[in-house]
């Protein structure tokens, strides 16, 4: 059977493949256009699987509110290139993922549900489409109880939500800009894991101690860079990024404000990227391995 450009033309609006993959499938498939599919389909799911041990560190952080304020979901969706991260097709995969987070507030990555189709399926077949591995990497999302919730999110790579009660949206942007910058581990010391706290104690003895004196003093010196410590990784105990001369719990205080909880997401945090040599890759593809 002659595959016609029309029916090339389908098989592309259909499935969003090249016009020769497109062209190559009808063949095979004698001009059967849902043969093609099926088949493009499932070559397209084996590349996708290939392609999951791919390191993807790149990508955006979105962000969405619902209209009130009281719910908030935030999605860290990772490709291997900034430039498929500018897709249209990786930009839709993204809203739909953080709107179903936002509405289904679901409790892990694998119970999130894009219009009924799990969305490890709805992410293979973004895969078998754009050509490079796609990980929905980890999310947050929440429902307020007295607060609401106000958004920042820098150039898509950095996102941030606080839960604030009191206070109005101009100081819940200041705060979220904050956190943004500066990183807090936590709000207040209360929230400050145990493990962490440990470690650094230890370590401030460890530098104490060789100054060779007193254990009380040695204990004096310690407590008092505890509580440095404590200033710097919590939010309340930050100098504030717009005015150094008062802290984030004074700013807040002034306004009668209180941060509930607060979000931060950033863009390949803590994903070892690949060291890429550009040269080789250039030879390798010149003697075609």
């Amino acid at each position: 059977m002659a595959i016609s450009a029309a029916m090339v033309k389908e098989l592309r609006e259909r499935t969003g493949a090249g016009m020769m993959e497109c062209k190559k499938a009808l063949t095979e498939a004698g001009g059967d256009m849902e043969a093609a599919i099926e088949q493009m389909r499932i070559s397209g799911l084996a590349k996708a699987d290939k392609k999951s041990g791919n390191t993807a560190a790149e990508g955006v952080v979105k962000i969405q509110l619902s209209d009130d304020a009281q719910r908030f979901a935030m999605v860290e969706i990772n490709s291997q290139t900034d430039f498929a991260a500018k897709s249209e097709d990786f930009i839709g995969f993204v809203d739909a993922v953080t709107q179903a987070v936002l509405d289904d507030q679901p409790a892990s990555v694998d119970d999130i549900k894009i219009n009924g189709v799990a969305v490890e399926e709805a992410r293979k077949t973004l895969v078998a489409k754009i050509g490079e591995n796609i990980q929905v990497r980890r999310f947050e999302s929440g429902v307020s109880a007295g607060g609401k919730f106000s958004q920042y999110s820098h150039s898509g790579r950095i996102g941030v939500v606080v839960e604030l009660e009191g206070g109005d949206d101009a100081l819940a942007k200041d705060i979220a800009m904050h956190v943004a910058a500066s990183r807090p581990v936590c709000v207040d010391e209360t929230g400050v894991p145990a493990e962490l706290l440990e470690k650094e104690k230890a370590i401030l003895i460890a530098e104490a101690s060789e100054s060779g004196k007193p254990a009380e003093i040695v204990e004096k010196m310690v407590q008092g860079r505890i509580r440095k410590y404590l200033a710097e990784i919590t939010l309340l105990g930050q100098d504030f990024v717009k005015d150094s001369e008062q802290t984030v719990e004074k700013l807040l205080k002034a306004s009668n404000a209180t941060v509930k909880a607060f979000y931060r997401l950033e863009v390949g945090e803590g994903i070892e990227k690949k060291e890429e040599n550009f040269a080789e890759e250039v030879m390798a593809q010149v003697r075609g391995e």
